[in-house]
């Protein structure tokens, strides 16, 4: 296909690829970073400190009884018990032991509060003396272990009677059943303590940073188990931001920060956008702690000072991750990152990984080596730039490429959903496969929107996330014009509110409008199989074929499904079916069947995300496939 290059050209772009290769090696293994991190993870954290032996510890029993038959109720007092909870971490002397019994009466009377019990009574008992008693004379029997017997009687359930709510200045509904507080409801004191909450929330929305609870009265009717309620609201001034200062910075320019942080000066004061702001400076990565303080109100037209206060992240950190299936052996990959490069936020890094371990010799392994440099606030606080130079080696089954590519992105947050970034490319690739050894390089510019609204990026529970990309190219060395489009659309719902019971399923579609398969790189066709594919098939082991050698196609569709049920804590289950295959031309032929494959996995779930061991079975193998596959990461498969 490119008998028009010169030979020599041939070598030189050849040349170019193990250069670069070599010199992001050379790069990797840059002197020892500040810190380290596995799989994001620091495992050379600071240790515990040893916990201090008590001195004179004093042994005792406790039992805990409840008159009436709640049985929600007894299991909520014996979890709010710290003298049935901490039976086995004994207090210090008897003083302590009346001190533990002090506490654990105002935390069962709180519980009967939170269950509208106001007429009930706590009454506690060490070695038989009433605490009241022990208190005074700071005395106890001799008999060890002490026997400490709590009586509960929890009395009437109370409902709500007369409800006022009211506010000095500012706009608040007196409507009790728009606080949830209305009469006839069962009167717990948590919704009380919601209701405030609420109420200092709107009046905060509202433009009002000082407001607050003036004034609370509650009082128990016990001849009609009724509880009347009345709160009034003090809203104060209301304000408008001020001026922005900054503190902590140590190599960080203040002046950038003040600008990511988008806080408005003069528009009116809103909880919400102190909320974006905070979290627009944690998605720069380079602080470890951020804290908006509100000044006090000033000046006639309210101004409200802001004092933004940070502390800076270690600069330089270096990262470690590894997989494993028994279809593509094992992968390790590193890293090595600056942050704040120049002060505003910029992150240069070096990045290399290593494939198909165990699977292949040592050269038909899979390589790659990238440096990526990012930066921030570009055209305003939005926006950034991004470029990347990268050299890989991919040696699956249907092919052997090795590839250099180099792009450039403006990259947009249009809101705290959607992202997008356009930009420009050029990648080089040599390849080998069916239809023998082809050079190519395309020039491209690439596109791409991003929704991602999930509640856990590594374990979502809910939520959506939708990709879709979008490159038009031109091949220079062998005048071919083609289309690249891919999307992509997963989605997580929670059956109950423990969340722990989840069905995730993924959508996944692409097309290439190009002359013939032939035309396209082939590291660029659609090739399914494999994990992040149809699990159970060989890796990139599903598409066209040629003389019995898989060629990839230019569309591709595949489904995924998954049920997540989380046992415990630390370990969950999941059953799974993939489907989809790669067609020869743009458009899916539907009359081909779809492949599929079925599994199950174990989830051990770990601060960084959940570990994943997945294990696969195709339901149609062809050629080069497993009778079944096993797969091992971190975080949930999609």
């Amino acid at each position: 296909m490119a008998a028009g290059l010169a030979a020599g050209t041939l070598l030189h772009v050849r040349a170019l690829f193990t250069s670069v290769l070599v010199c992001l090696a050379l790069l990797l293994a840059a002197p020892p970073a500040h810190s380290f991190e596995l799989f994001g993870w620091n495992p050379f954290g600071s240790k515990e400190e040893d916990t201090e032996a008590v001195p004179d510890p004093l042994p005792y029993e406790a039992e805990l009884s409840v008159s009436g038959d709640s049985d929600d109720l007894a299991s909520g007092l014996k979890s709010a018990s710290l003298l049935l909870q901490q039976q086995n971490k004994p207090p210090s002397g008897e003083a302590g032991l009346i001190a533990r019994a002090l506490s654990d009466r105002e935390r069962l009377v709180a519980k009967l509060y939170a269950d509208a019990r106001y007429g009930g009574t706590v009454d506690i008992k060490l070695a038989g003396i009433p605490l009241e008693t022990a208190l005074e004379q700071s005395d106890l029997p001799n008999a060890r272990p002490v026997k400490v017997v709590i009586l509960v009687s929890p009395g009437p359930a109370f409902t709500f009677g007369d409800v006022a709510i009211s506010a000095r200045g500012g706009e608040l509904s007196t409507d009790p059943s728009f606080w949830e507080l209305s009469r006839g409801d069962p009167a717990g004191s948590g919704k009380i303590l919601t209701a405030e909450g609420r109420i200092v929330n709107v009046l905060r929305g509202r433009g009002y940073p000082k407001a607050k609870i003036a004034e609370r009265r509650i009082t128990a009717d016990h001849s009609s188990n009724t509880l009347a309620v009345t709160l009034i609201a003090d809203a104060g001034p209301q304000a408008r931001f001020g001026a922005v200062s900054v503190t902590g910075t140590e190599v960080t320019d203040p002046d950038f920060v003040i600008q990511q942080a988008m806080l408005p000066e003069g528009g009116i004061y809103s909880p919400e956008d102190l909320a974006r702001a905070r979290k627009r400076l944690n998605e720069l990565g380079i602080f470890s702690s951020i804290r908006l303080v509100e000044g006090n109100i000033e000046g006639p037209d309210g101004a409200l000072p802001i004092t933004i206060e940070v502390s800076e992240r270690k600069r330089h950190v270096i990262g470690a991750g590894a997989s494993w299936s028994s279809t593509e052996g094992f992968g390790l990959e590193g890293y090595w990152r600056r942050r704040n490069l120049f002060g505003r936020g910029e992150l240069l890094s070096v990045e290399g990984s290593i494939g198909r371990i165990g699977t292949e010799s040592f050269e038909n392994q899979e390589y790659s080596a990238k440096i990526a440099f990012e930066k921030p606030g570009v055209f305003g606080p939005l926006t950034s730039f991004s470029t990347s130079l990268e050299a890989k080696q991919e040696n699956p089954d249907a092919y052997k490429s090795k590839s250099v590519t180099y792009n450039a992105f403006l990259n947009r947050q249009f809101s705290e959903t959607l992202n997008g970034r356009a930009g420009a490319e050029v990648f080089y690739s040599y390849d080998e496969d069916a239809f023998g050894d082809n050079d190519y390089l395309l020039v491209g510019l690439p596109a791409d929107l991003t929704f991602d609204n999930r509640d856990d990026k590594l374990n979502p529970s809910k939520g959506i996330f939708a990709a879709l990309f979008a490159e038009p190219a031109y091949d220079t060395l062998n005048s071919n014009a083609m289309g690249f489009v891919k999307g992509t659309v997963s989605s997580y719902y929670a059956l109950d509110e423990a969340k722990r019971f989840i069905l995730a399923g993924k959508v996944t579609a692409g097309s290439i409008v190009a002359p013939s398969v032939e035309a396209v790189p082939a590291s660029r066709r659609f090739i399914a199989g494999g994990g992040g594919s149809i699990r159970g098939y060989a890796y990139r082991n599903v598409g066209p074929r040629l003389n019995g050698e898989v060629i990839g196609g230019r569309s591709l569709i595949e489904l995924s499904g998954e049920v997540r049920v989380r046992i415990t804590e630390t370990i969950g289950i999941v059953g799974f079916v993939d489907a989809g295959n790669a067609y020869e031309d743009s458009v899916p032929d539907f009359s081909e069947e779809l492949k599929v494959g079925v599994g199950a996995g174990l989830r051990y779930f770990t601060p960084i995300g959940p570990l994943r061991i997945d294990a696969a079975i195709p339901l149609d193998p062809d050629q080069d496939d497993p009778d079944f596959a096993l797969y091992v990461g971190l975080s949930q498969a999609f």
